[in-house]
């Protein structure tokens, strides 16, 4: 059996639920072939270039732009546009079904979706084609073409209901939540990480994720990081993460300067460790992230969500109980101060995010479309 997988690059969240589905089918099924494609970069690299600079560029200096389209994306014309430009490029991606000739195809962007369902509509392909959505809240793109895609994983039953309202079957969707790694399956020792991170094993900790290579909001980020130092007291230490962007993790560091209850790092792959050794984790509302953060059971404080689905997610989160958000024009230190005195509320968040979590989302994925073809 081949399996075609499809990601695009605007995002980190896309093809890392692409890879962790890749590496679970690689690693437990024997008759299976898996080939992982970033979909725009295969139409044309120029294109794939142009487009994620505009994304990243929009997401991090102008990201009510990014929120605007996002929106638009849904209807009007900016949806014809969109819609009319994918049947086009599907026609280069039809080279790629030739040669491969996949039973299955797998896409954790709306693009990959709707080119494969604009071939399907014209007999190019007789595929099994499945839609994982990445995000909290659904979207009318990945909709586009849906009388040719035959699943829809999403990530809980509230999206589930939601397209069922849009004239989606009940049986193509199924609420599994988004893929996720392996690695927040496995049992770690929590006082060899501890000491590893050099932490005190009698202190919370508190994993506070500055935004990545955007650097989004860094001077809200910055305040927001302040207000935890300033009201840890001893019952907490705090691991700052940069990611790739050194000069956020220059001004964390400036920041915290000789204190030693904070640690900062740049990119780290050693999330899964650390999210088993927090108590609490502080973080943009990216769909992977809190779908890692879920499967910790860690209470979570958001910042800086990008408008469009980021926002759509931390209301979702807020809604549901398992985040606070830390608006624009809230004062941070006041929001930090009335979260960490308030153990109670920080014990329920933990045991809704526990309830919330899907940990075997990427197994479940795979077995309905193993098992089902």
């Amino acid at each position: 059996m081949r399996i075609l997988i499809f990601y695009a690059s605007y995002g980190g969240g896309h093809l890392s639920a692409a890879r962790s589905i890749k590496q679970y089918l690689d690693e437990n099924y024997k008759d299976v072939d898996t080939l992982l494609i970033d979909c725009i970069k295969y139409i044309n690299k120029g294109l794939d270039k142009i487009t994620s600079l505009a994304y990243n560029e929009m997401a991090k200096k102008a990201p009510w732009a990014w929120g605007e389209i996002y929106n638009h994306s849904q209807k009007g014309t900016m949806s014809h546009i969109s819609n009319g430009a994918n049947k086009l490029m599907s026609f280069k991606l039809n080279k790629l079904f030739e040669e491969y000739n996949p039973d299955i195809v797998i896409s954790t962007h709306p693009f990959g979706s709707q080119m494969t369902a604009y071939l399907k509509s014209k007999g190019k392909t007789n595929c099994v084609l499945a839609s994982v959505m990445t995000d909290f809240a659904s979207h009318d793109q990945w909709l586009v073409g849906h009388e040719f895609i035959d699943h829809f994983f999403v990530s809980h039953d509230g999206m589930k209901k939601d397209i069922i309202t849009k004239g989606i079957p009940a049986s193509k969707i199924h609420a599994t939540g988004i893929p996720l790694s392996n690695r927040f399956l496995e049992h770690f020792n929590k006082k060899d990480i501890k000491l590893s991170f050099d932490l005190k094993l009698e202190k919370k900790t508190i994993l506070f994720f500055g935004g990545g290579e955007f650097g989004l909001g860094k001077d809200k980020t910055l305040k927001i990081l302040k207000a935890f130092i300033d009201n840890i007291g001893d019952e907490y230490e705090i691991i700052a993460i940069s990611g790739k962007n050194p000069k956020m993790q220059e001004k964390f560091e400036e920041l915290v300067g000789d204190n030693p209850n904070v640690q900062v790092y740049g990119y780290t792959n050693e999330v899964p460790e650390l999210m088993s050794i927090s108590d609490l984790v502080v973080t943009k509302p990216g769909g992977l992230t809190i779908t890692e953060s879920l499967a910790s059971g860690l209470p979570i404080v958001i910042i800086n969500p990008i408008p469009g689905q980021e926002v759509e997610n931390a209301e979702f989160l807020e809604k549901k109980g398992v985040a606070v958000w830390i608006r624009k024009a809230e004062n941070p230190g006041q929001a930090v101060s009335e979260l960490l005195s308030n153990p109670e509320q920080l014990r329920h968040m933990k045991i809704r995010s526990k309830l919330m979590a899907k940990k075997h989302s990427t197994a479940d994925i795979c077995k309905i479309l193993i098992d089902n073809n």
